[in-house]
């Protein structure tokens, strides 16, 4: 699949990068995601992977976290230096941490196998809908303090720098920014994020809210921006808010 190839799909198609070293899995989840008109390229180990992941934009990435040569986590933590494309694992391991590990390397989400092609398939499409800045009706752009949010171009701007966050992050900072001054829990930030709190272990959330405040420059012991509210959630506490545009 070359990068011409991709660019003359049509702009809705989702194109997948599936790597994955199970192949009968690789095919059977590929087969069904081409049944819902998804492009979907496969790969089955993770040096190979990566090497896709960087040679072409994909709009999502599945992978699974136990991969000859080099493993899932290795592969995320490479893409997450050179690209913000939104990223789903795969993984058959139930403990907590390796999920947790995941996300902080700068994966979007996860599902554990066996998992649900239809219930994927749901993932998949929530993860692109983030990426495109398509999660729900258009918002303003907005201005919290030193914070500016176009949420259209999917930009935020902190102090007159541009952050790089990923899809996630940034839907969960827009989040924030609409609501400052209101404490939010953890189960209202999943359902505001398109997310269902009963697919999520509850640290997700405080993983992603670690990674955001680091790019926020926030002290996590004492942070100004995102405050923690012990036994409750999450407040957005910096200044004013009002309309930018």
């Amino acid at each position: 699949m070359t990068k011409g190839q991709i660019a003359s799909e049509d702009q809705a198609t989702i194109v997948v990068l599936l790597i994955e070293d199970d192949r009968r899995l690789a095919d059977l989840t590929a087969q069904y995601l081409r049944k819902h008109d998804l492009v979907v390229m496969i790969v089955h180990d993770g040096k190979s992977g990566l090497a896709e992941a960087m040679r072409v934009r994909y709009d999502v990435i599945l992978l699974d976290l136990m991969l000859p040569g080099i493993d899932g986590l290795e592969v995320c933590r490479k893409i997450r230096r050179h690209s913000d494309v939104p990223i789903i694992m795969l993984t058959a391991r139930d403990e907590e941490a390796d999920c947790v590990m995941g996300l902080e390397l700068g994966a979007d989400d996860y599902v554990t196998k066996p998992f649900s092609s239809r219930e994927l398939l749901a993932r998949i499409r929530t993860c692109v809908r983030r990426s495109r800045g398509k999660t729900g009706p258009a918002h303003r752009a907005l201005q919290v303090g030193g914070l500016k949010i176009a949420p259209g171009s999917m930009m935020a701007v902190l102090d007159g720098i541009e952050l790089d966050l990923t899809a996630y992050e940034f839907e969960l900072l827009r989040i924030f920014a609409e609501r400052a001054g209101r404490v939010l829990s953890r189960e209202q930030l999943l359902d505001l994020a398109k997310g269902n709190s009963e697919e999520f272990f509850d640290r997700s959330i405080d993983v992603h809210i670690s990674r955001l405040r680091h790019k926020l420059g926030d002290d996590p012991k004492k942070p100004n921006l995102i405050k923690t509210v012990r036994g409750t959630g999450y407040m957005f506490a910096s200044g004013e808010q009002y309309d930018a545009g």
